[in-house]
């Protein structure tokens, strides 16, 4: 019995190591270039995603730990984001190849599995019965506002290299220009949507309102992208201002969780 309990630990406390690793090595072999010899980047990046969850899994559900609890701090989020984003590229990519994003994702991934492996946060219980569907929604929020800024990027670089090209044709990685604007847009738009419940739920199950880091910035975020929907409906926001206004409001979302749980865990280390 004891050589069993030994050996279940050593296991359970080997197994999320094991998981990182296969998604570094999945991510490494992603972010090579690709081409006909190397046909491998593509599911080398799905094998890194899949070893990914489990590894966020594994965290969230506090396996191997002695006293219940998820690790919720600043870089087990922005991982859990990163993973979000690798699942949008996934599912895209199916429709519209996309090399050069994949291999930028996957050294994205890389980074943000390294960095949660280094800084994993304390393990916390949730204070409450409605703190798990808060954390997935604000989860949920974050994916899809990264996935928003992603393509955003992506709409950037092509319209600068029409302005370059002039009378090239208005496409940009594989899809109309037209086409990835939408998109883009149907990102924010789920993404404030989701945010939006997320910070309804707070309100209405929290015990005590507290104006810290993280509600003010939250509230700030969900402000710039509520100006930027009005904008784009009202006045035509489009380009570079449309841009602009993302990556303001994403900016401050980041900074509402991630930025204050850095904070406190890094810049002045305290639970």
């Amino acid at each position: 019995m004891i050589l069993t309990t030994s050996g279940s630990a050593a296991w359970a406390g080997t197994t999320p190591l094991v998981m990182a690793i296969l998604a570094l090595a999945g991510y490494a072999l992603a972010a090579l270039p690709s081409g006909e010899r190397r046909p491998w980047s593509a599911p080398a990046l799905v094998a890194g995603w899949l070893a990914h969850l489990v590894l966020l899994l594994l965290d969230i559900g506090g396996w191997g730990l002695d006293t219940p609890g998820a690790h919720l701090g600043f870089a087990p989020v922005l991982s859990m984001t990163v993973w979000l984003v690798i699942a949008v590229h996934t599912v895209e990519s199916r429709l519209v190849p996309l090399p050069a994003v994949r291999r930028v994702l996957a050294l994205v991934g890389a980074a943000a599995v390294a960095l949660a492996w280094a800084f994993p946060g304390e393990a916390r219980a949730m204070s409450s019965p409605w703190a798990p569907l808060h954390f997935v929604l604000g989860v949920g929020s974050y994916g899809l506002f990264g996935a928003a800024v992603l393509h955003a990027v992506m709409l950037d670089s092509a319209e600068r290299r029409l302005r370059l090209q002039s009378g090239s044709s208005p496409h940009a990685f594989g899809m109309p220009l037209l086409q990835l604007e939408r998109l883009t847009f149907r990102f924010v738009e789920a993404g404030f949507a989701v945010l939006t419940a997320t910070l309804l739920l707070g309100v209405l199950t929290t015990a005590r309102w507290t104006w810290d880091h993280k509600t003010v910035f939250s509230l700030l975020g969900w402000a710039v992208f509520a100006a930027l929907l009005l904008g784009r409906r009202l006045r035509g926001w489009r380009g570079k201002r449309a841009t602009r206004w993302l990556y303001a409001g994403a900016l401050l979302l980041l900074l509402a969780y991630a930025g204050s749980r850095f904070v406190m865990e890094v810049v002045l280390p305290r639970s």
